[in-house]
């Protein structure tokens, strides 16, 4: 089975939105299924990568740490635009407020791409060019699964959050 072809096939047999909180009658929520795509990734690294097993030491903590520097920039981004939305939705935004929540959105996307472009340097040192450019095409190819995954929860009805208009009613 090809490494896609597994998320997609776990994701499925899990049967959960992916990005729902824990739900005894859905399944697991975010966190364990962030758990369940690390897993995936740092199991299909080696053999996607072709690496030896003295590169795969060297690389594994490596790409742990660039995953938890990615996931945990992206959720200081969300929190910002998370607070934004909150108070634009109460009536509670104000430009002193809302100016401060833009000025740490952006500071956590400067300090996102030097953290990652500090984390793929280290890994990248210890791959050779053919493994780097590999490396790039299996991220691209999970995290392009990913967003069609979370797109057809979404259009289920089954994602964590329905889009609202402004002022209506749950």
């Amino acid at each position: 089975m090809k490494p896609l072809a597994i998320v997609v096939t776990l994701l499925g047999l899990l049967g959960t939105p992916v990005l729902a909180q824990e739900d005894p009658v859905r399944g697991p929520g975010r966190e364990e299924l962030v758990k369940l795509i690390d897993a995936y990734v740092l199991s299909n690294l080696q053999e996607t990568l072709e690496l030896s097993d003295e590169q795969f030491v060297k690389i594994l903590p490596l790409v742990k740490k660039w995953q938890g520097n990615r996931r945990a920039h992206q959720q200081r981004r969300m929190a910002s635009l998370g607070e934004m939305r909150r108070l634009f939705e109460t009536g509670a935004a104000t430009e002193p407020r809302i100016g401060e929540l833009l000025r740490s959105l952006k500071q956590a996307d400067l300090d996102e791409q030097a953290a990652l472009r500090k984390d793929i340097e280290a890994i990248d040192a210890q791959l050779s060019v053919v493994q780097q450019a590999k490396l790039r095409i299996f991220e691209m190819r999970v995290q392009q699964r990913l967003r069609e995954i979370i797109e057809r929860q979404r259009q289920q009805g089954a994602g964590p959050r329905q889009r609202r208009a402004p002022g209506e009613e749950p």
